[in-house]
């Protein structure tokens, strides 16, 4: 999208073709031109409203209802921190007495917005015009265009002395895709801002808060810093490095869950968890605590351990309420075996598999058609490895407790 066409959205014309637009998503997009065009909006307009309305109601899933009064780019709306996720940070950043806040690259303002309605005065920077204006727009629909705003300019080359007030803390969310194609950037020196960039700056502004890909290798996190994954409903969403005051554990885990539930887990991410048998009950970490490598501070919760050092699977004698991992019942254990496999299944009239694994080569859905499952019953199955040796546990889920609200 061009200047012109997002300037043409905010005109009372633009207002009413977005409109209709909205009324038309999700159908036969070529219907939907069809539609507003012979509604009298013209062609140009017309693709830019459905592109903004399919855009919307994609973003549903991470803003909310919000997301109808938004604008947004397909590459932006990729890289958006989730709402339930911005606002968190942004408690954080408050509770840490942080009053005004810089965002370097803001993008269309996801993680501004959320800082501007916890009370932090915010100055964005955007190198993209037209991403830019959306994020402004945002920030109008949102209500707080008086504590958001937004330049025009290079993040690497922002004045930081030229705001109008001094500045608490800087946060940076680096472009992690190749313009053009969308392909992920796993190497951090290749991001936009890169690696080197974002280092220094956490040596020029103490409280410096910056995203990285969640598979980040923690050998290139500052020693002094804090590395915290977060996942959303068991889902991996990001990680963030939160430098000098803001730094409070050396590793976190941060399970959001619904719109309430928040739970964490710290420690220093070295301890190595003990190894011992399989047990009658196997926990399955949440994504971020395995991502954190905080899996031996887990274990210790539920006086786990692990079978095989380097599979982040914990065993256990007891099934134990936690947010921190999903528990199945071991009810058998093979090597593998496809035949003998296939056999035992028949024999138990499994129709129905779900199958984990971790420390396997095997494909599940490829698996899955070699089973040939055409029985009643459903099964979990867990392929991992006990010892060096391929092996699959027969499991049932145990039923997770009621969630709640809780902090800890």
């Amino acid at each position: 999208m061009d200047p012109e066409q997002f300037a043409a959205l905010r005109t009372p014309a633009g207002e009413t073709a977005l409109a209709r637009a909205a009324e038309l998503a999700g159908g036969d997009p070529l219907a939907a031109a069809a539609a507003l065009r012979s509604a009298g909006v013209p062609a140009g307009l017309a693709a830019a409203a459905l592109t903004q309305a399919e855009l919307r109601r994609r973003a549903t899933a991470k803003f909310g209802p919000e997301a109808a009064g938004m604008f947004f780019t397909r590459a932006g709306l990729e890289q958006a921190t989730r709402a339930g996720v911005a606002a968190r940070r942004a408690a954080r950043l408050r509770a840490a007495g942080v009053r005004t806040l810089v965002d370097l690259g803001c993008g269309l303002g996801a993680d501004a917005l959320a800082a501007a309605r916890a009370g932090i005065r915010v100055y964005g920077v955007e190198a993209d015009p037209v991403t830019a204006a959306m994020a402004a727009a945002n920030a109008g629909a949102a209500g707080v265009a008086d504590r958001f705003t937004v330049t025009v300019g290079d993040a690497t080359r922002f004045d930081l002395t030229a705001v109008d007030e001094p500045v608490d803390a800087v946060f940076c969310d680096p472009a992690r895709r190749t313009a053009g194609t969308g392909r992920r950037i796993f190497d951090p020196a290749a991001y936009s801002p890169p690696w080197d960039f974002l280092l220094g700056l956490a040596g020029r502004v103490p409280r410096t808060v910056f995203k990285v890909a969640p598979g980040i290798d923690h050998r290139l996190l500052p020693a002094d810093a804090e590395g915290e994954w977060v996942s959303v409903d068991g889902d991996l969403v990001e990680a963030t490095v939160w430098s000098g005051p803001l730094a409070a554990a050396p590793r976190r885990a941060t399970l959001l869950a619904g719109t309430t539930a928040l739970h964490e887990l710290t420690g220093d991410g070295s301890r190595r968890a003990p190894v011992g048998p399989v047990r009658r009950y196997l926990y399955d970490p949440d994504p971020a605590v395995v991502r954190a490598h905080l899996v031996a501070e887990f274990a210790g919760t539920v006086g786990g351990t692990l079978a095989d050092p380097e599979i982040a699977y914990v065993y256990a004698d007891a099934a134990r309420p936690t947010p921190y991992a999903r528990c199945l019942e071991v009810v058998e254990s093979l090597p593998f075996s496809l035949k003998r496999l296939r056999a035992r299944l028949r024999d138990l009239d499994v129709g129905r598999a779900e199958i984990l694994k971790r420390g396997s080569a095997l494909e599940p859905e490829r698996l899955r058609r070699d089973l040939r499952l055409a029985g009643s019953k459903p099964i979990s199955l867990v392929l991992t490895r006990i010892a060096d040796a391929p092996t699959v546990l027969l499991c049932r889920p145990v039923p997770a407790p009621e969630p709640d609200a809780s902090t800890g």
